[in-house]
């Protein structure tokens, strides 16, 4: 299918997906060799144009979109390079390890000199005003604990193939003026984001964790997850804590030009409280549901292609959890310009008019048919120095 092919996706995945990769690679050279680019995703369209891109590095944190638009990340520190991806020792961290970067006070920007595969003994717990950005080597992160933000702000995650994350205990977390270790144990989620703000996770390939691939609760807000290849996975996204946690209420998320891809089941998202901008996303072939929800979020899904699978039970987009019609049929979620194929549809509830989206309003939507005409790719990619990427 065409929409299928369009999407870029890392090599490290299964075949299939890797004979997706290099068509929509092919596509992308040809379009710049004939001047064309630009591809009509504002965030794409920002950097990869230029071949100076990694001298331009820092450009990216004016790239971002929606809700997490104001995430800084390290854009005002300097470069710190990982060399060293084994050695990972949470309580004394080796320089030129990932962790040792990540625990710093100060903004950095932090790139790889090599590819790499980090197994992290416990949690990453990042400090705030930190890039973490894989472009231009082919980085993962697997089989062990993965990444965890709690109680910070001003992140970026760029480019980084996450998966096969696992459940670890509480970790010992490098914080200033003194260390502490954390009470709560890692479900095995591949980000997890706890109380925090301005985060931006662009471009990264998740799948195969043992909890979530992203899970967002506890008050954070301010969040876009952008241009992401989600796959091979159970209960993909969950945003708020709980139905009784009613900081979440605040919550404002951003999700827009992802593909959810082959093998995922449910919760992409699945939101509780607060307000959700979907927008610009492929998702294909869900086998519960897609977008999912309880105590009253409000959903906005704008510009999205949903492709049903060839199973009559699965071809509704929506599930509302733990409620019946006379409690949800006020929530307001609605499906403005989305295109639905091979039978997928989308149950609205509460009011249609664009005032009652106000808070789950944060960029434009572009028209879904974008997705189709032209070769957007989502997930980690492979930047080659002097090149466009």
């Amino acid at each position: 299918m065409l929409l299928h092919a369009a999407f870029t996706a890392h090599s490290h995945s299964p075949l299939q997906i890797s004979e997706t990769k290099q068509w929509g690679s092919t596509r992308r050279r040809q379009q710049q060799e004939n001047g064309q680019c630009k591809s009509g995703n504002p965030i794409d369209d920002c950097w990869r144009c230029d071949t100076e891109w990694e001298a331009n590095r820092k450009r990216l944190a004016d790239c971002a979109v929606g809700f997490g638009r104001n995430a800084l990340g390290g854009r005002d520190g300097e470069l710190y390079v990982v060399t060293d991806p084994n050695n990972d020792d949470p309580k004394n961290p080796n320089p030129g390890t990932l962790r040792h970067a990540v625990i710093q006070e100060k903004p950095l920007w932090i790139i790889f000199d090599h590819d790499m595969i980090i197994n992290l003994e416990e949690q990453l717990v990042v400090n705030s005003y930190k890039t973490i950005d894989g472009r231009g080597s082919r980085v993962q992160i697997a089989n062990g604990a993965c990444i965890t933000l709690y109680n910070v702000s001003n992140i970026i995650i760029h480019n980084i193939y996450i998966h096969d994350c696992l459940p670890a205990g509480s970790t010992f977390v490098w914080a200033f003026p003194l260390p502490y270790i954390t009470g709560d144990n890692s479900d095995g989620d591949g980000i997890t984001i706890y109380g925090s703000k301005d985060v931006w996770i662009d471009h990264c390939t998740l799948e195969r964790c043992s909890d979530g691939l992203i899970d967002i609760t506890h008050g954070s807000t301010s969040i876009t997850i952008s241009n992401n290849h989600m796959l091979h996975h159970n209960e993909a996204m969950l945003m708020g804590h709980s139905d009784e946690y009613v900081a979440d209420k605040n919550m404002q998320v951003t999700i827009t030009f992802n593909y959810f891809g082959e093998g995922l089941v449910q919760r992409m998202p699945r939101c509780r409280h607060g307000y959700f901008h979907i927008v610009n996303n492929v998702y294909y072939g869900w086998e519960m549901y897609a977008i999912g929800g309880s105590a009253n979020p409000t959903i906005n899904s704008q510009g999205n292609v949903f492709v049903a699978s060839n199973n009559n039970s699965t071809k509704e987009v929506t599930k509302r959890e733990d409620s019946d019609v006379a409690e949800w049929e006020n929530w307001n979620w609605r499906s403005d310009g989305d295109l639905m194929l091979n039978g997928a549809f989308f149950t609205p509830s509460g009011q249609a008019a664009p005032e009652s989206y106000v808070r789950a309003s944060s960029m434009v939507a572009k028209p879904a048919s974008i997705l189709r005409t032209t070769s957007p790719s989502a997930g980690a990619l492979i930047c080659q120095r002097g090149q466009q990427c």
